[in-house]
């Protein structure tokens, strides 16, 4: 076929059929691509937002024993091996007094006080309180004693399946549970 100058020639014009639908494949695919990333984007500004009021409430209850340490430290500065702030898991709370407004006095109450904003804040933690939250002395990490020098407040909130980014985490555990997220404050007063 021969192309004359006026005109063009036939297989030189426009795009094929075969272009544009690759091109439309291409491009849905850089979509759907971009989607996920969204979503996952969403996941991990959650999980932010939570473990920061977490870690918000936990620093909050450690300036609260540290602000009244003459219940929480004995005499050589030690955590005492028994305190109204301390809660062991699988223990519940002192219940929440009638006003927390101001802080009462006593350390129970205190206590109280706390535990009810935390229930409010973290999501479906007033079901967790009783087993997975935890305010103690200890030695080593996760690990509620009458020795060490350090105190640990543990907190926990619900999340969907496999939501939770707990790096520490043993996913091969009998107890692991994916919807759970916990999150360890450990400080010397």
């Amino acid at each position: 076929m021969r192309c004359q100058m006026t005109t063009r020639c036939d297989d030189q014009t426009g795009f094929s059929m075969m272009e544009v639908l690759i091109t439309l494949l291409l491009i849905s695919i850089s979509i759907l691509g971009m989607v996920a990333m969204q979503a996952q984007s969403i996941s991990f500004a959650q999980d932010s937002v939570q473990r920061n009021t977490a870690a918000m409430l936990a620093e909050d209850l450690m300036e609260m024993m540290r602000a009244d340490s003459i219940r929480v430290l004995d005499v050589t500065g030690l955590p005492r091996d028994q305190s109204d702030y301390y809660k062991a898991a699988g223990e519940e709370f002192p219940a929440e007094p009638v006003s927390c407004s101001p802080l009462p006095d006593a350390a129970e109450a205190r206590l109280g006080c706390w535990a009810a904003r935390a229930q409010e804040a973290l999501p479906d933690a007033a079901g967790l309180s009783e087993a997975d939250f935890h305010v103690c002395r200890s030695a080593t990490p996760n690990v509620c004693s009458a020795t060490g020098s350090a105190i640990e407040v543990q907190l926990a909130w619900r999340v969907k399946d496999g939501d939770c980014l707990d790096a520490a985490v043993d996913t091969a555990a009998d107890d692991y549970d994916g919807t759970i997220c916990r999150y360890r404050l450990r400080a010397e007063l």
